[in-house]
């Protein structure tokens, strides 16, 4: 590396970043979140996590099951068949396709991701068979991570007619292309569900539930992991028909989904399990991972590699392209001011950013960040931009449709673009950003991490 405040070594500063980002995943590693979080001693269950406690007496249990579902279904599922051992009576394990790993009693289901398909009715059918047959002797262990939502698919469905898989699968494709967050994707997608937004604790009753989060939203709002299946839910069928109203998606959906949600709204429907609902009696809810827990570990890595580390917490939302002006911004003044960090810096931040898709290209809401950066590096001063290394990455190592978790963005990786005769500015004008860096060897590929925690964000400042 030459000279701290001086010309960057661009390919040693990207090593730095991608070491950090790694750590920050290792952290959240479910296997390893799930064993600190349960202990077994003799037929006692400790559970703990987030400061709150529960313990259980598996003897005055006829079966244990498990039920997860999301990314990190199966390296959850792992975690307890570590601790619980012969206590474990049956299982299912929905996750992601291309996310699968062995497991012992637990039957592991493949399923789509971010658009659910007839794989994800599949695993909402074994789950809701699994929970709808357990009894009041029994205890449901419950594992939730982010992509639950869409790999657990049950359409809603009743006497007064319902929606079909493909007016789900059509419905996601539009809240996830007009910038939506995950909140308002979540909470429409509790209203289409008949397993989400507290359905599934509805099924389980009246046995005894334990649900073990790993977050992938902002703010660890539990009824918006995975669309809270065990957890009461505030929202309204007048606010998920709000939110296709407010991004003008409503006469672009299916026309059975507003028409389902206004049968909702006008009462004719019983709406979601409410907080102090009897359905929640017997259950409890602890986040074990979060995206602050990962950045955490990276602030650790980058100070044990010898950077001066700002931590700016973990709810960096917005769009992908805006919050790049911010990040370079950040950057430029610690370059040529030094703060909010003098270098050698490391800047970190999570979250998770959205995407409003304007053109037919393909990348993911990182790979978009990214690009953004370079396109503001290529505006800003040399001397403060040659002293910069961008990575936005997603923690799950799978950003958008796409075989890459992220991107870098350096002065290198603009030389690159020029010589190979690309503008970044027209592939960021048609959402291409994979393309762009496939094509100068600027991708992040970790392959799946098997852990979801929303996306790391870091600038490294020479």
């Amino acid at each position: 590396m030459e000279g701290r405040e001086g010309t960057m070594d661009h390919a040693a500063s990207r090593a730095d970043a991608e070491a950090i980002f790694r750590a920050a995943v290792a952290r959240v590693d479910p296997r390893a979140l799930i064993r600190s979080t349960l202990s077994l001693d003799g037929p006692r269950l400790s559970v703990k996590g987030a400061g709150a406690r529960a313990v259980y007496n598996l003897d005055r249990f006829e079966r244990v099951l498990v039920l997860a579902f999301g990314k990190a279904a199966c390296r959850m599922a792992a975690g307890v068949e570590d601790v619980l051992g012969g206590r474990l009576t049956d299982g299912v394990a929905a996750v992601k396709k291309g996310f699968a790993e062995p497991l012992g009693k637990i039957r592991v289901m493949e399923a789509a991701h971010p658009v659910p398909d007839e794989t994800s009715v599949e695993a909402a059918r074994a789950v809701l068979k699994l929970a709808r047959e357990a009894g009041p002797k029994d205890l449901a262990l419950v594992l939730v991570s982010g992509g639950g939502s869409a790999v657990l698919a049950a359409p809603w469905s009743d006497l007064l007619g319902g929606i079909t898989l493909a007016d789900k699968q059509a419905t996601t494709r539009e809240l996830l292309a007009c910038g939506a967050d995950i909140r308002e994707i979540n909470t429409v997608r509790r209203h289409l569900s008949s397993v989400k937004g507290g359905r599934l604790a509805a099924a389980l009753s009246p046995a005894s539930a334990v649900t073990l989060m790993l977050s992938d939203v902002i703010g660890d709002e539990l009824s918006s992991i995975a669309s809270g299946p065990t957890v009461p839910d505030a929202s309204t069928w007048q606010d998920a028909l709000g939110i296709l109203e407010r991004y003008r998606i409503t006469e672009r959906v299916p026309p059975a989904v507003p028409a389902l949600l206004r049968n909702g709204a006008g009462g004719m429907l019983v709406d979601t399990p409410k907080p102090g609902a009897a359905v929640f009696d017997k259950v409890r809810n602890f986040v074990i991972g979060s995206n602050r827990v990962a950045a955490l570990a990276a602030v650790k890595e980058a100070r044990a590699r010898g950077y001066r580390p700002v931590y700016l917490g973990s709810r960096l939302a917005g769009e992908a392209r805006e919050l790049a002006r911010v990040w370079l911004g950040m950057g430029v003044e610690a370059a040529s001011r030094g703060a909010p960090v003098r270098a050698p810096g490391c800047i970190i931040g999570g979250g998770e950013a959205t995407v409003t898709i304007r053109g037919e290209g393909l990348g993911g809401r990182n790979q978009e960040a990214a690009l953004a950066f370079l396109v503001g590096l290529s505006e800003s001063s040399p001397e403060w931009a040659s002293r910069l290394c961008f990575l936005s990455a997603g923690t799950d190592g799978n950003d958008g449709p796409t075989d890459a978790a992220g991107a870098f963005a350096d002065l290198e990786m603009l030389a690159r673009a020029r010589e190979a005769g690309l503008d970044p500015r027209a592939y960021l004008e048609r959402n291409d950003s994979w393309h762009f860096f496939d094509r100068i060897g600027g991708l992040l590929r970790t392959g799946p991490t098997g852990t979801n925690v929303c996306d790391l964000q870091l600038v490294l400042v020479r």
